[in-house]
């Protein structure tokens, strides 16, 4: 255990939690939402920190990050728990544990391992994912600050929810983060359990604050789909930043969702018409690999810059993060 950043006590015993946009009052001996932060006796506690559930060597494609260090590999690491109970949760078995069985599973670990292990298998970065990064906080920032002394970035894969606070603490070690937006209001308190304005803010923070930030829809056939949504997105996006990366991928049935077929092709095709036509430079189709939407193309010229197919890449026709083509400059973080 550990005790937690970000929250105050509020008398009675009880305790307030600042780190994510629930700001759960969490009455003594109880946990809140995420249900890996506990009151005890007054003092909030971290029942993840060091307990790692997964690690993995991933390409950075897979976050999917795709103007951040293309082609390299990122040194992924998550605990059990989540702040969300999405009912399409693809890592439901781990996201959930914590709220449907006794005890904290996981492997013991530092920050010092995690980093070491990281520069051992010649990670360029490493991903905080898998499971919401922010109730690992604690972990995750310790982890971050060491890494950047060390010469290494550091990546969240997160739903967005956390409160600025958190978003201008962890900042300053944070090099790329991608974000959720994965519905309207209506969306996130029916599916997810929480609020759409939280999501927007931290986008328009985290970009504000200089992290690159890279965002994925996956798109639920009747749930968040329509023109209007999809629309009101790319705008949105647009609003912040016209060079922010926005991934529409497809659904295919999980967890609780399983009433839904998968996204159909056409959908995410036209979902990116309406990115490019409010005027978003990157617009990429997700989870189908090998159907060109996932490719980067120059947003001056048209020129096909790096080829993919699933994780993998094809030849890259950049220099100096530029079109080879136009020479018109390529957005991103360590772009070829």
């Amino acid at each position: 255990m550990k005790e937690a950043l970000l929250y105050e006590k509020i008398g009675d015993g009880r305790v307030q939690c600042g780190l994510c946009s629930h700001r759960c009052q969490i009455a003594p001996e109880k946990r809140g939402i995420c249900a890996v932060r506990e009151n005890r006796n007054g003092t909030l506690y971290s029942l993840v920190y060091g307990r790692i559930i997964a690690r993995n060597v991933d390409p950075i494609e897979k976050k999917p990050l795709f103007h951040f260090q293309p082609g390299s590999r990122s040194y992924s690491i998550a605990t059990v728990g989540c702040n969300f109970r999405c009912l399409h949760c693809q890592n439901s078995e781990i996201s959930q544990y914590p709220k449907e069985y006794p005890g904290i599973p996981g492997e013991a670990a530092s920050p010092e391992t995690i980093v070491s292990e990281a520069e051992r298998t010649g990670c360029a970065s490493i991903s905080y994912t898998y499971t919401e990064p922010t109730i690992f906080f604690e972990f995750a920032y310790d982890c971050a600050r060491l890494a950047r002394e060390r010469g290494m970035k550091n990546v969240f894969v997160s739903n967005g929810y956390m409160t600025p606070e958190a978003t201008r603490l962890i900042a300053p070690c944070l090099d790329g983060i991608n974000i959720d937006l994965k519905g309207d209001d209506a969306f996130y308190k029916k599916v997810c359990g929480a609020r759409q304005q939280p999501v927007l803010d931290t986008i328009k923070l985290m970009r504000e604050l200089g992290v690159w930030v890279e965002i994925t829809t996956l798109l639920i056939p009747t749930h968040n789909d329509s023109e209007d949504f999809l629309t009101k997105t790319a705008e949105f996006i647009r609003s912040v930043d016209e060079a922010i990366p926005w991934h529409v991928t497809q659904f295919y049935p999980t967890y609780k969702l399983l009433d839904q077929p998968r996204t159909p092709v056409k959908t995410l095709r036209r979902a990116r018409e309406i990115g490019l036509a409010a005027g978003l430079k990157y617009v990429y189709e997700g989870n189908i690999p090998g159907e060109g939407g996932e490719n980067t193309y120059c947003p001056s010229c048209g020129e096909l810059l790096i080829e993919r197919v699933g994780f993998s890449l094809g030849p890259i026709r950049m220099k100096n993060a530029s079109c080879t083509n136009c020479a018109a400059a390529i957005d991103g973080v360590g772009m070829p």
